[in-house]
């Protein structure tokens, strides 16, 4: 199996560091016994970005492959030419970056590039045999739900999988990033998009998401806050989105 990796911002102190998302895969990749593990980063490797990748080294690797990428490329086509010639069975990826773009495109583009499955949200991989992965996809209020794809496929981690191994100094500095060559190509709709400094977001609704089982019965068994709610049958449309707006109104969604 192949995990793609990216280097991660810390959210604080702003320094690169690996991403927790591709972390907890990498963590996800290792519970599974006898499985072949290679890590795959599409980049440039500077100063800063290979700090930030032998923290993969320092999970337990010999080895990661960097497929050399200039800044501002698409580095679709070049993870898909990778993995195509490669084949892995499971790719395992982050459910989007820390830091660049961040949309949470990657794997759906690259799993449409490929024609493989896509199943997102995943806290963990139960078992993989006879070309097929058992997987359990982690749902709101902490519920799971087990599927089954068919191999080859591509899956996303999401923040209830198990977290990340602390990564090793000595491991991290004798690891070797492997850089491979690769065509370029432009991303050409970056070039046209204005940055501005990021907003404070609007209030969410909350989302309950549990590790332990434990945690996951006491948040499937929890009972509604509150008791304003209210069932509407038989309403026009104008009076039913007036008690939407209403309810976001009162949850601070909107102000």
């Amino acid at each position: 199996m192949a995990v793609l990796v990216s280097v991660g911002r810390h959210p604080v102190t702003g320094r690169a560091r690996r991403a927790d998302q591709d972390a907890r895969g990498v963590e996800l990749a290792l519970s599974l016994a006898g499985a072949r593990i290679s890590l795959l980063h599409a980049g440039a490797l500077d100063e800063e970005s290979e700090s930030a990748l032998r923290g993969y080294l320092g999970m337990g690797f010999s080895a990661l492959t960097l497929v050399e990428q200039l800044p501002g490329a698409d580095v679709v086509p070049a993870l898909a030419d990778r993995l195509s010639a490669a084949r892995p069975q499971l790719v395992i990826a982050g459910e989007r970056a820390e830091q660049g773009e961040g949309s949470g495109m990657l794997p759906y583009l690259l799993a449409e590039r490929l024609g493989w499955p896509l199943v997102g949200g995943l806290a963990a991989v139960e078992k993989v045999e006879n070309g097929v992965a058992t997987l359990l996809q982690a749902l709101p209020r902490g519920q799971r739900r087990r599927l089954q794809v068919r191999l080859p496929a591509i899956v996303t981690v999401d923040a209830a999988a198990a977290a990340a191994r602390q990564s090793a100094f000595g491991p991290a500095q004798r690891g070797e990033i492997e850089a491979e060559s690769a065509a370029v190509e432009w991303d050409e709709a970056q070039p046209e998009w204005n940055v501005t400094p990021a907003r404070k977001r609007p209030k969410r609704l909350k989302i309950v998401k549990a590790a332990s089982a434990r945690d996951r019965f006491k948040a499937a068994a929890a009972k509604a806050e509150g008791g304003s709610g209210q069932v509407l049958t038989d309403v026009t449309p104008e009076q039913g989105a007036e008690a939407i707006f209403k309810l976001l109104k009162d949850e601070g969604v909107l102000r």
